[in-house]
């Protein structure tokens, strides 16, 4: 069943209010309530101890009526903007009443979790606002679903966002602690990975701060991806312990959940409907998260499901009996779909894991989005209304099984005929749209393929609707493309649809034809040409032509499948077939997509391509994650707007030149680099110098994201200095602190193998005592044509970081925002990948000597005793498995050394590099989500901000 509340009534115990939520008094009332009651409570003491409860509750109750009248003198606008004194007093309730910790001392972890939960009081009064709010109103609303959601830490987002900062940061001083190191303690929310994750956690904080009506959906991961240790044998993972002490900011829903089945059977009623029936069923729970708005009452929801069976599939009698693993079966099979982001897939059990995860978040999130649709509706409820109040967006193809789960709640659980409910999913007759597609890959082999077999046996009911699709694909296909030439036709067929390597329908098979050339019918055409055939044709002649015409005319079509391979369902282009609307991540990967990835379906529906969106980075981000630049930014620009407005970022170019600036940012990107200087030393345990140029690159592990290009530039780097005196070194190199940030995934052994790679480099390189070259594992690099965005690649560009990299991904907008000048390339183009890469496997290719120097370098064993055979092997021979460098990191090798000469050689000149870096982030406006999500609103989801009152 779906629930109205947001709030937490634990704190009141003379609440009346029916279905757990606070009236709207109640909700402008409650975080003033808490914030008084606390500091009058606490006014006396000047510890941390623990009175009797009995009496500090019926104090607690006599007070409330007395603090009711007197909170319109503390609330701004509609929201409370408390003074240190009253956080004090908050921070002080929540150390004693929240049980997490002992009582005896309030050190930083305690410190942290009580300071959070203060915070979540404020979100609360706004968060049942906006609940309110967007139900009375029902306008329409995006629903938000991924797989991964890396929202970082959230405090100083949240304190940021309800311009509390200063508030919070005066009362933990008092208190003892500062608030930055408070903000250390609290864990990563382990709900995400990279980019994709990114991407939909500034989504959610654009969303919130431009007061759109949104809602996003994903899963509560128990040991999210993994934590990630580094060894001497390179990376190792353990699971993440993030929930390991409770998360402040999530309320649990005990009461919203919803049926998820797998496996069983479909039988067909006597009415004619659809039933899938038996199987295993599990129970989807919502955990919800406050998420504010900048400036804004506005704080919309992020949904996460996590997942149980109910108590009496706890098998008591084989418990009793002693047999405890299959007593609990059920339940860990429920659990473990919520354990782990992403699963290894090599096994069978693995990728039906997997599976079990995508249909969870879709099956949840659906029954949701529909109950709340027909509480909003009422007695007015009609399904043809449902695209004009609910826009579902799937980021990437995980959510795909979305589509044929609203097909399925439908059409079995609503009663609406299949092609009433395909109308409604699709709905290409109006400009309201349903469904929509993110597409986060350009490589075709990445985008995501499901076994046929698979599918059927987990999800049956799926599979029929699934085949309903594709059939529906064919149809248009054949209206599209004709049948003339059957040839064609077989060809689009095999590209653009949905089940691959899978006969086509037998009802469609039957009204295909292909003509065949008969000498009978030969003779009878050219006689009737000459008029050579009359009335008194003998009637054995006549039985001739009519047998020719049944039998030799035509021959059935055949669409023959490989059974050498097996039956598969194409995910994404389900996901083209089944939304309205497809986009990439950067207008060169929406140019790919159109033109090569999805290029069937966009001859075939052009206006599903039109939308062009980027940038994953909400200005506020400076301004929390980076103050001093936030507030240099606000002088030069002569506004605070700048972190709404983006168009005011471009303010500071006129400064450039400017000495007093170039002053002042010099100092604050001083500054930033002392802190990573410290923090370096703390996790690695080197003390490296803060003049060094700070060369990093952060990104997901991956061959084609080049950090095995980076480490060998390098190492020849490393060489080079190392056959000079240290004169010369001096005069030819700048020195480094080279930095790497990412993870490989656990089973992509190349990765890892890079990972160990980089971890040996590092461990010879800062053991030197004559290189002025650390390496601690600021390059944005890939392979050209590969990287769909490249979400770092932004958020460097905003802090002032000057990058070097291909016209790739996001690259190629914003070298064009911040100028030729002030952006580094190399290497091949996209448009050239393919030639060369066909050069590369025909064995054509030839290596420049540096590269074939660096590779033999690498092999004489100077980084250590590992084997490096397969990974410099995967750099080498013609086309195979593991060969031919695939990736081009030899063509790009030579380019991109000579291209970080000309890097030393800028910094050398600070005057200009500060211009450089100061006209990146000028030059980063266009990369903020609050621009995206405008248009996203515009273009896909057709909704309208709602401003609360």
């Amino acid at each position: 069943m779906a629930a109205s509340s947001f709030s937490d009534t634990s704190y009141i115990s003379k609440s009346s209010i029916s279905d757990f939520s606070f009236s709207t008094e109640h909700s402008k009332t409650l975080l003033f309530l808490k914030f008084e009651l606390s500091r009058r409570l606490h006014s006396k003491r000047r510890n941390l101890s623990v009175t009797k409860v009995a009496s500090r509750n019926q104090e607690l109750e006599k007070l409330i009526d007395q603090s009711v009248q007197e909170e319109t003198d503390d609330l701004d606008n509609g929201i409370l903007v408390p003074d240190s004194e009253s956080v004090i007093s908050s921070i002080k309730y929540h150390a004693e009443f929240t049980p997490l910790f002992s009582l005896e001392n309030f050190e930083l972890p305690k410190a942290f979790y009580a300071t959070a939960q203060s915070v979540r009081d404020v979100l609360i009064t706004n968060w049942n606002a906006t609940y309110e709010f967007h139900e009375k109103m029902n306008v329409k609303q995006a629903y938000y679903l991924s797989m991964e959601f890396l929202q970082g830490r959230a405090l100083l987002n949240a304190i940021g966002n309800l311009e509390l900062s200063g508030a919070y940061a005066e009362a933990l001083r008092k208190l003892g602690h500062n608030l930055e190191d408070v903000a250390r303690q609290e864990p990563d929310a382990a709900l995400g990975n990279g980019g994709l994750g990114r991407l939909a956690s500034c989504f959610l904080d654009s969303l919130a701060t431009l007061n759109y009506p949104a809602w996003g959906y994903g899963l509560r991961y128990k040991y999210g991806l993994f934590k990630q240790l580094i060894t001497k044998d390179g990376q190792e993972e353990v699971a993440e312990n993030w929930l390991e002490m409770g998360n402040p900011w999530e309320v649990p829903r005990n009461d919203v959940s919803y049926p998820v089945k797998f496996y069983g059977e479909v039988v067909t009623g006597p009415d004619g409907y659809k039933e899938w029936v038996g199987g295993e069923d599990i129970m989807a729970v919502a955990y919800d998260v406050p998420i504010p708005g900048y400036k804004t009452k506005t704080t919309i929801n992020l949904r996460l499901w996590s997942t149980k069976v109910a108590p009496e599939y706890f098998d008591l009698h084989a418990f009793n009996s002693g047999d405890h693993a299959k007593a609990y079966e059920a339940l860990k099979k429920a659990e473990k779909i919520c354990y782990i982001l992403y699963p290894g897939d090599e096994s069978f059990e693995g990728k039906t894991l997997r599976l079990k995860q995508q249909y969870t978040l879709c099956s949840a999130s659906l029954q949701d989005i529909i109950a709340r649709f027909e509480r909003r509706s009422g007695k007015s409820l009609n399904w043809s209304e449902f695209p004009e109040k609910v826009a579902v967006q799937m980021n990437d193809t995980h959510p795909t099984l979305c589509i044929p789960e609203l097909l399925r709640i439908l059409m079995d659980s609503k009663g609406l005929k299949w092609k009433e409910a395909w109308e409604i999913t699709q709905r290409v007759r109006t400009s309201d749209r349903t469904v929509a597609y993110t597409n986060h890959t350009v490589l075709p082999e990445a985008l995501e393929k499901w076994s046929l077999d698979l599918l059927q046996e987990l999800l049956p009911r799926h599979v029929e609707i699934i085949e309903l699709i594709d059939k529906e694909l064919i149809n248009t296909i054949i209206a599209e493309y004709g049948i003339e030439d059957i040839e064609l036709l077989k060809e689009k067929l095999k590209q653009m649809r949905v089940l691959d390597n899978v006969e086509l329908p037998a009802s469609i098979l039957e009204s295909l034809v292909e003509p065949v050339e008969s000498p009978i019918l030969d003779l009878v055409e050219e006689a009737k040409s000459s008029e050579e055939v009359t009335e008194s044709a003998s009637e054995d002649d006549e039985l001739k032509v009519k047998e020719a015409k049944d039998a030799g005319s035509s021959t059935k079509v055949t669409f023959e499948t490989d059974p050498r391979l097996p039956k598969m369902v194409r995910m994404a282009n389900l996901c083209v077939v089944g939304g309205n609307a497809v986009n990439g991540v950067a207008e060169i990967h929406s140019e790919i997509v159109k033109n090569e990835v999805f290029n069937e379906f966009y001859k075939l529906w052009p206006k599903k391509f039109q939308n062009k969106t980027n940038g994953v980075t909400p200005r506020r981000w400076i301004s929390f994650c980076n103050p001093e630049l936030s507030k240099i930014i606000t002088k030069w620009t002569g506004t605070e707007d700048w972190v709404l407005n983006t168009e005011k970022l471009v303010e500071l170019r006129k400064f450039a030149d400017d000495e007093e600036l170039q002053s002042e940012w010099r100092k604050a990107k001083r500054n930033n680099k002392e802190k990573t200087v410290s923090f370096l030393k703390e996790k690695t345990g080197y003390l490296v110098s803060p003049d060094a140029m700070f060369d990093v690159q952060v990104k997901r592990i991956h061959e084609y994201k080049r950090q095995l290009l980076n480490i060998l530039g390098i190492v020849y780097r490393y060489k080079k200095m190392k056959e000079m005196s240290a004169d010369e070194r001096k005069e030819k190199f700048v020195p480094r602190v080279c930095i790497f940030g990412g993870k490989a995934f656990a089973t992509y052994i190349q990765a890892k193998r890079i990972v160990k790679f980089i971890t040996d480099v590092g461990a010879t390189v800062n053991r030197d005592p004559d290189i002025v070259l650390i390496v601690a594992a600021f390059m944005i690099l890939s392979t050209a044509g590969m990287e769909a965005s490249g979400t770092s690649n932004m958020k460097f560009a905003m802090n002032g970081c000057i990058q070097i990299g291909t016209l790739d991904g996001a690259n190629v907008e914003i070298r064009q925002e911040v100028g030729e000048e002030n952006f580094f390339l190399f290497g091949a183009e996209a448009h050239e990948i393919a030639g060369l890469r066909k050069e590369r496997s025909e064995g054509k290719f030839v290596p420049d000597p540096r590269f074939e120097e660096v590779k033999k370098y690498v092999r004489s064993g100077v980084f250590g005793p590992y084997n490096y055979d397969e990974l410099m092997g995967s750099l080498e021979g013609n086309e195979g498995y593991g060969r031919a460098d695939y990736f081009l990191v030899g063509k790009d090798f030579p380019a991109y050394i000579e291209c970080q000469e000309e890097v030393d050689k800028a910094y050398r000149d600070q005057k200009k590099w500060t211009k450089m870096s100061i006209l990146n982030t000028a030059g980063s406006y266009k990369f903020s989500s609050d621009r995206t999500i405008h248009q996203y609103a515009r273009e896909i989801w057709m909704i309208e901000p709602l401003v609360l009152p």
